[in-house]
């Protein structure tokens, strides 16, 4: 579990290829501050498992489903990633609830100034849209960032200077890709009032505009 906020900028030092797979070894300091083997960093905001490390860097295997869903395959050397460790149970949770498995990608379409704030404007499926809520959350490239606004075809965010020194996104370019993972609670909420079952239920229930009115609830 992560909370969005990132503790480093990490660079790609090495990148090996498998047929659908990679390994990336990358260099950090931080993060490698009583990092183990077997231990998770959200790199772009994907939970890597460390496979090995050394005193400059660590290696992540990838596999095809994470490729699948990332922006990774358009990695190359010398590409900054965001980092953060795994949460402690005794951490603050500044940002949100982050898993690190990602839901899929989205593109920048515009990126624009408005006195201290960049904001961004990124273009992704219907089928993420719709698990997002403004003002509620969203992970990109592993940063905890809120949702100003939800438009038909894309989602808008701002970020503040501190946010733009500490990640790669200011970095982006229009047309770049970027890691997306919806809000935990959303999901499973979304999940619960699609399955068939619960569709039903609302369809049969007696509980409308009119009940609540009738009963003072509106």
């Amino acid at each position: 579990m992560f909370t969005g906020l990132i503790e480093e900028i990490g660079k790609i030092s090495k990148i090996t290829k498998g047929r659908h797979s990679f390994q990336f070894s990358i260099q950090a300091k931080k993060v490698l501050h009583d990092l183990k083997l077997g231990d998770s960093v959200a790199t772009n905001g994907a939970c890597l498992t460390v496979v090995d490390i050394n005193d400059s860097a660590f290696t992540v295997d990838i596999m095809s489903e994470t490729v699948n869903r990332t922006n990774f395959s358009q990695l190359k050397i010398g590409d900054a990633v965001n980092l953060e460790r795994a949460m402690r149970l005794s951490d603050r949770l500044g940002g949100h609830l982050v898993s690190g498995h990602i839901d899929g990608t989205g593109k920048i379409i515009n990126k624009k100034t408005d006195d201290i704030a960049t904001i961004f404007s990124i273009e992704t499926s219907k089928e993420l849209l719709d698990k997002m809520i403004a003002k509620g959350s969203i992970t990109i490239d592993g940063i905890s960032l809120t949702l100003m606004e939800i438009l038909e075809t894309h989602f808008q965010v701002s970020i503040i200077p501190h946010t733009a020194k500490e990640t790669t996104l200011l970095k982006k370019n229009i047309g770049a890709l970027v890691n997306l993972e919806t809000d935990m609670i959303g999901k499973y909420i979304f999940r619960f009032l699609n399955t068939k079952e619960n569709i039903n239920k609302a369809k049969t229930s007696k509980i409308n505009m009119d009940f609540l009115t009738k009963n003072g609830y509106v």
